[in-house]
C-alpha cells in the first residue's frame, strides 16, 4: 500500500517569502506548491525528510512518520514577520517554516 502527504501553503498574515516553494522528500524532488494551494503526494509508509526551497532560502529539515494507509497534513509558509524574513538573509533555513497542520 501506501500513505499520503498532504500539504497546505497558507499563512495568516502577508508571506514575506513569495513565490513558488520546491518540495524535497528524503532528498528527491517531487513537485512544487503556490500559496493558497494544497498537495497530494503519495508516498511509502514509515519515516521521511522533508524540505522546502525558494531560491537559496528553504525550510529546515522537517522529519516525519506515517502508517501504512494514513495521511500526514502539514503547514507550509513564508516568513510573515520582518524580523525572520531578515534572519533569513543571514541563516536561509529560517525562509520557510514547515509544521504539521
Amino acid at each position: 500500500m501506501s500513505a499520503i502527504l498532504r500539504l497546505t501553503r497558507e499563512t495568516v498574515a502577508i508571506e514575506l517569502r513569495r513565490g513558488t516553494f520546491e518540495i524535497t522528500i528524503d532528498g528527491k524532488d517531487v513537485g512544487s506548491i503556490q500559496n493558497h494551494e494544497t498537495v497530494e503526494k503519495p508516498i511509502d509508509p514509515g519515516h521521511h525528510t522533508l524540505r522546502m526551497r525558494a531560491g537559496r532560502y528553504s525550510s529546515r529539515e522537517f522529519s516525519f512518520d506515517v502508517a501504512d494507509g494514513d495521511a500526514i497534513d502539514l503547514r507550509c509558509h513564508g516568513a510573515a514577520i520582518w524580523p525572520i524574513w531578515v534572519a533569513s538573509i543571514v541563516k536561509p533555513d529560517l525562509g520557510i517554516t514547515v509544521k504539521h497542520a
